[in-house]
This record gives C-alpha cells, sequence and structure tokens, in this order.
C-alpha cells in the first residue's frame, strides 16, 4: 500500500507541475523578447536594409526540456501506479511463501556455519545446549561436555562474546542461552 500511495502523490504532483510549466511556457514564449539588435535596426529605420528576424526567445529550450523531464514522471508514476494495483496478490503471497522458506533455511544454515567456525570443545558446548533446548546452566555444560570449570568458563565466554550465547548469572553459575537466531 505504501508503494501505490508513493507512485500516486508522485503522479499527482509531476501532473501538477507539468499543468504549471506549459501555463508558465505558453506565458513566456508568447511574450515578445526584447533583443537589443532588433531594436537597434528598427530605430535606425532600415538604413542598412530591412532585416526581418525572428529571434526565438532564449527560455525556449529550457521549457522543453523541463517538459520533457516532467512527461517522463508522468508516465514513469502511471506506470508503476498500475503495475502495483495490478499485481498487488502475486507480489504479497509469493514473498509470504518465499519469506517463511527463507527464514526455515536461514536458521538452519546459520547453525551450520556457526558450526564450522568452532573449535572441538565449543561443539561440544553448543551440542549439550542443543540437547537441552538452548538453555542450561554452566555447572551441568561443564559435567556433560567433560570439562573443566576454567576451561568450560573461558568457551562460554567467548561464545558469549560473538553473540552465540548469552549468559545470566543464577547463584553461583550462569545460565547459558543459545541465542535466538541460531535456536530455531
Amino acid at each position: 500500500m505504501r508503494r501505490i500511495n508513493t507512485f500516486l502523490i508522485l503522479l499527482v504532483t509531476s501532473l501538477i507541475a507539468l499543468v504549471a510549466l506549459i501555463i508558465a511556457g505558453f506565458y513566456v514564449l508568447a511574450s515578445p523578447s526584447s533583443d537589443w539588435v532588433s531594436d537597434m535596426w528598427s530605430h535606425m529605420g532600415g538604413m542598412m536594409g530591412t532585416s526581418d528576424v525572428t529571434v526565438q526567445n532564449p527560455a525556449a529550450p529550457y521549457f522543453m526540456v523541463m517538459i520533457v523531464v516532467l512527461v517522463g514522471f508522468v508516465i514513469a508514476s502511471a506506470g508503476g501506479l498500475v503495475y502495483f494495483l495490478v499485481f498487488p496478490e502475486i507480489k504479497t503471497a509469493a514473498q509470504a511463501k518465499s519469506s517463511e522458506q527463507v527464514a526455515a533455511q536461514n536458521s538452519a544454515a546459520a547453525y551450520e556455519a556457526i558450526v564450522k567456525t568452532l573449535t572441538d570443545e565449543e561443539r561440544k558446548v553448543i551440542q549439550v545446549l542443543k540437547a537441552h533446548n538452548g538453555r542450561y546452566l554452566q555447572k551441568y555444560i561443564r559435567k556433560e561436555a567433560g570439562l573443566s570449570r576454567l576451561k568450560t568458563h573461558r568457551i562460554l565466554a567467548r561464545l558469549a562474546d560473538r553473540g552465540i550465547v548469552t549468559l545470566k548469572k543464577t547463584g553461583n553459575t550462569n545460565e547459558v542461552q543459545l541465542s535466538e537466531w541460531l535456536n530455531k
């Protein structure tokens, strides 16, 4: 809907500007231009011969360029408006289906990409978290992964720095939670 409104506003404003420019063009181009050379010859009374040279108004080419540009804006905005009025269902339905598929693929692809960059011990920690629905206490992760307290702490600190897990202090231990973008 927002795109339709944008094209509608563009169409109306460009049409108004085009009409105003055409009216101003007729006024400026129809008014006689004062050319000092033709004025000089007319005052001399044709001593050097008569010269019936018509001089084009110097503003004429600029008005024509502006009219062509505004006609282009009118055509583009009308075309965009017609396109978004005729094909809204196709765009909306295709985007809805593809966004669901992309979200499912992105979560799986994100997990696979992250796992490739982890060390063996970091993978153990992530697998323990995955086995417990992405949330577990640090002291139990240590036991299940078979790591020392210091090693577990350092691994979790690295993973937290990368944004893979979040740590929340709970009593004497930390509650470790796998990030939502990775836990889908």
